[in-house]
């Protein structure tokens, strides 16, 4: 049921919610498992989608993923907790409505922004299946003909990793973002063993995940000063970042600590960045992950749009982000679908020589593979 402040302003027309189905399905990994900092490592990805019904008969579709319990406030159960707790009470909701039906989220359940992410982007979805049009048409327009990919490479050996860089490289990805932020010494073998496998003109991340304490940071930066490499969130907490980045001349990234818009204006006036990471599911969703988006261009600040982790769904989604972004302002973008061994819907953009395209048919441009899927773990009836 609808709140009664949101009765009272006349929420309640045109389409309507009629149910929310939650589905949760396991994301196994081609690689066996993904490592990255202070030891933390993911065998399989736990994975809830999101289907949203309506009186129109016309049906969305969203993904959440966390990275596991370890990496954000964000885990899996969680996910599925949260929906169960906001989903009835946005039935009879206008799905279409996206900046109102995101203020009654926030109003119905504070915090926990993960937990909202699926359902905006279901409703993204039902958006462009009522307007005929692909999202990326409706967040901005399509720039271009695909987008630019990055490779994540997790966490091993120094020479292990330099050997994934190439093994990548060879299938077409020209930008890598290297899982440091572990023993100081390594980490300086694992950069300089990726950077001198790559072309001047390819790029490398060393993405510390929030890994290291300040004295290590300033010692691995020292240690790779003379290298073409980007260090992207070395430390926990936003001072500590900023401390590093006026230690380093290299370009510098932040990640984990940029989760709403006021820390994104904060970084932005503290010339704390080079580039930032926008994750959907950290924002809630897409529409403000195209807030923070929009923001960023005004700001002049070059972004990666991406996710915590995600299958086919989140793939499509992070698709129409980035294609809709400025070509100038997207400093790369990822393809979870390629990393994971389970397909959970049909038509995500695919990797074509370390790129992607945002599918052409209307809203995301994917239908769920109910085989994976199977039966809802939830639904509001």
């Amino acid at each position: 049921m609808i709140s009664s402040q949101f009765e009272a302003v006349g929420y309640d027309t045109g389409m309507k919610i009629t149910k929310i189905s939650v589905y949760q399905v396991d994301l196994p990994l081609h690689e066996g498992n993904y490592s990255w900092s202070e030891g933390k490592s993911v065998d399989v990805f736990d994975s809830t989608v999101v289907e949203i019904q309506t009186d129109s008969g016309l049906v969305g579709y969203g993904e959440c993923c966390p990275l596991g319990p370890v990496y954000l406030p964000a885990y899996a159960a969680g996910v599925r907790a949260g929906l169960c707790e906001l989903a009835p009470k946005l039935v009879g909701a206008n799905p279409l409505e996206l900046a109102k039906l995101n203020r009654m989220m926030d109003y119905e359940l504070k915090g926990h922004p993960y937990v909202k992410s699926a359902i905006d982007m279901a409703c993204w979805d039902l958006l462009g299946k009522f307007s005929g049009l692909p999202v990326c048409e409706l967040l901005g327009g399509r720039y271009g003909e695909d987008v630019v990919l990055y490779r994540a490479i997790s966490q091993r050996p120094p020479a292990e990793m330099a050997a994934n860089v190439k093994e990548y490289r060879d299938a077409g990805y020209r930008r890598f973002q290297l899982k440091v932020g572990g023993n100081a010494n390594e980490d300086i073998e694992r950069i300089r063993a990726a950077r001198e496998i790559l072309a001047p003109t390819d790029r490398l991340v060393a993405d510390a995940n929030t890994g290291w304490t300040m004295h290590e940071a300033a010692r691995v930066v020292n240690a790779v000063r003379d290298l073409d490499v980007y260090i992207e969130q070395p430390c926990a907490t936003y001072e500590q970042c900023l401390t590093i980045r006026q230690r380093t001349p290299l370009p510098f990234v932040l990640d984990e600590v940029i989760d709403g818009i006021d820390v994104l204006v904060r970084a932005a006036n503290d010339r704390a960045m080079d580039v930032v990471n926008i994750k959907i599911s950290k924002f809630g969703g897409l529409t403000k992950a195209k807030q923070a988006r929009d923001l960023c261009v005004s700001l002049g600040v070059v972004m990666t749009l991406e996710d915590s982790w995600g299958g086919d769904i989140i793939t499509a989604a992070i698709s129409h982000l980035a294609q809709s972004t400025p070509t100038d302002y997207l400093f790369t973008c990822t393809d979870f679908n390629s990393y994971v061994t389970v397909q959970n819907a049909h038509g995500a953009p695919q990797r074509v020589n370390g790129r992607m395209s945002a599918p052409t048919k209307p809203g995301l441009g994917i239908e769920p593979n109910w085989d994976v899927l199977g039966d809802p773990v939830w639904t509001t009836e």
